[in-house]
């Protein structure tokens, strides 16, 4: 009997020293995580247009929001949409964002370029003092949102 003791006893000793060395090596792996990156994401916003608002087609220009893919393959942005917190909507039609590229999104007039593509409006879109932008898809699932100020809403919607 005390054989079969001394063996559970070990037994025992053994299971527990591995069970611990198993937890100890869980947090040191989960640390090593870095938080992933959005596929697509609203990567600068340049709501406020330097200069006066004189409401030129150059000072609606300056106000942009920039999307990037931060994947190796191309996104089409087909339909989906940038939206104010006023409700201003710019929707993408016909634009395939390529890997790892930025597109720029104006508000003004112009010509839509790989880089650069027009919401073509007279107005500006994004309040100085406090807005949100926000990207969805073609479902209109949230893909992204970047908000400065105090926004009303707070977050994504």
């Amino acid at each position: 009997m005390s054989k079969s003791l001394t063996s559970r006893r070990l037994t025992a000793a053994v299971l527990t020293v591995g069970a611990l060395t198993a937890a100890l090596a869980v947090p040191a792996s989960a640390a090593d995580h870095r938080p992933k990156r959005p596929n697509v994401e609203i990567s600068r916003v340049q709501y406020d247009s330097p200069g006066r608002d004189d409401h030129s087609n150059r000072s609606l220009n300056k106000e942009w929001v920039e999307i990037t893919n931060n994947t190796r393959h191309a996104v089409n942005l087909n339909v989906w949409t940038l939206k104010s917190e006023d409700g201003h909507t710019y929707k993408f039609r016909h634009y395939r964002l390529d890997g790892r590229a930025t597109v720029r999104v104006h508000t003004g007039q112009g010509r839509d370029t790989r880089r650069d593509v027009f919401q073509d409006r007279r107005d500006y879109v994004w309040d100085n003092r406090s807005d949100t932008a926000t990207l969805r898809n073609d479902h209109r699932r949230f893909v992204d949102d970047k908000s400065w100020g105090h926004h009303r809403h707070g977050g994504r919607h």
